[in-house]
């Protein structure tokens, strides 16, 4: 039960420390998974041997291309990569109405960790690769939305730790997101696809047993669910519509500022693998764990954001989130300009990209995704009406939707174009 008291984990409820120790090991199977999907789906599963043994996959393909026109190779993997990426971040609004209005969240979170289990287990065969998807993109619908509105559902109104709280929990995600690609990736990549997908698994197994264990530090169930099912649902206020309203019109602004983070686990990889040099002082470094060099940087990033504001506000008022949002998204994009100028440079003299341009990349856009994704994370869970917390966390995921699918268009270009270009004429 939730104890608004508790300052039990490092300051905040222990229910904080059960959702952010969850999230970590969720994350860990999802961007292991992630890491190795376009890679494995160019250097093997789409190839003559492995392509024809997926169950339905002659249909689904020719669905893809009856819009997209005949796909390399690369570019059906990019497409299937945006496909799957983008859905993963719609599926949370079917989520958090289920929780919202049927089963709570607690369940719905359960139900969703053992789909995505299955899931990624079913990614060890070639046959139920589009089935591993479904379960896959299933069971984050159920998880993702409804444990993010939980960390918001421990705090009282006016509680100044709930943005603090999104920043640690961010910080635990990031956590696992670093270890993923050196365990799953360098598995999946030194090993076998299968060892590496078959981590990914075990993670997510690890992260519900951490969520069962914590329950009844969590918060209650939306009031909806708690009622009896044939009482009269709680209306919305003119001000609460007004709200909603209000963070539909910041989602297309959240979309160009996440378009380029999300393309770092789709064509990114593959044109790294390509066209840069991995080389870091005498040692190869497997093309994934670039994503954990995103990911160090990323933690790092964001504890010197959160320091930095602290002292900020210290002798000026501290920005609004929606001037932190835009700050980041600045930042961001001159991220991939640094890029563009290194695969030009690279590009007149035949060489390879050197690593140090990607490494100024990561910095740039992990500064700037420090300040977009925990601010404005906690400015949907603040706004959002308690009725609909987590509804409206999912449909705050809209925008990643959008940019994922806007990732697998870009994506199907890398044959024809420099990444960098097309990543830079998308952000004009």
């Amino acid at each position: 039960m939730r104890n608004p008291e508790d300052r039990s984990f490092i300051g905040h409820p222990r229910g904080l420390g059960y959702i952010a120790f969850t999230e970590a090991w969720e994350r860990f199977s999802y961007y292991g998974m992630q890491a190795l999907l376009v890679l494995y789906m160019v250097n093997r599963l789409l190839h003559p041997g492995h392509i024809e043994h997926i169950a339905v996959f002659g249909p689904f393909r020719h669905l893809i291309e009856t819009f997209r026109g005949p796909l390399s190779v690369q570019a059906l993997a990019s497409t299937i990569f945006g496909l799957y990426t983008g859905l993963v971040y719609l599926t949370p609004i079917a989520g958090g109405f289920i929780a919202d209005r049927f089963l709570g969240r607690t369940r719905t979170i359960t139900i969703g960790a053992l789909l995505m289990s299955a899931g990624h287990f079913l990614m060890a065969f070639d046959a139920t690769f589009l089935l591993a998807l479904t379960c896959l993109l299933t069971g984050v619908g159920c998880f993702k939305g409804n444990l993010a509105s939980q960390v918001g559902a421990l705090y009282p109104t006016g509680d100044n730790r709930r943005a603090d709280a999104f920043q640690i929990d961010y910080l635990f995600i990031n956590g696992g997101v670093i270890a993923a690609p050196l365990i799953a990736g360098t598995l999946g990549e030194k090993v076998g696809w299968h060892y590496g997908f078959g981590a990914a698994g075990v993670g997510m197994l690890i992260g519900l047993a951490i969520y069962l264990a914590g329950r009844k530090y969590l918060p209650p169930d939306s009031p909806a669910v708690e009622k009896n099912a044939s009482a009269p649902k709680p209306r919305l206020t003119k001000r609460e519509r007004t709200a909603i309203l209000l963070l539909l019109l910041l989602l297309p602004v959240l979309t160009i500022a996440v378009i380029g983070n999300q393309q770092i686990f789709n064509a990114y990889l593959v044109w790294a693998q390509d066209h840069a040099n991995l080389i870091f002082f005498g040692y190869q470094l497997p093309t994934t764990w670039l994503i954990t060099l995103d990911s160090i940087l990323s933690v790092s990033c964001l504890a010197g954001a959160v320091v930095f504001w602290r002292l900020w506000s210290k002798k000026h008022p501290e920005p609004a989130e929606i001037t932190k949002i835009s700050i980041g998204s600045f930042i961001a994009v001159t991220g991939f300009l640094s890029l563009a100028a290194g695969a030009a440079i690279a590009a007149g003299t035949g060489a390879k990209v050197p690593i140090g341009w990607l490494i100024t990349f990561h910095l740039l856009n992990s500064i700037g995704f420090a300040n977009v994704f925990p601010v404005s994370l906690a400015l949907y869970a603040r706004v959002a009406p308690a009725a609909l917390s987590a509804t409206i966390i999912g449909i705050y995921y809209l925008a990643f939707f959008a940019a994922n699918n806007l990732v697998g268009w870009i994506g199907g270009f890398l044959e024809k174009r420099c990444l960098a270009k097309c990543l830079v004429l998308v952000r004009r």
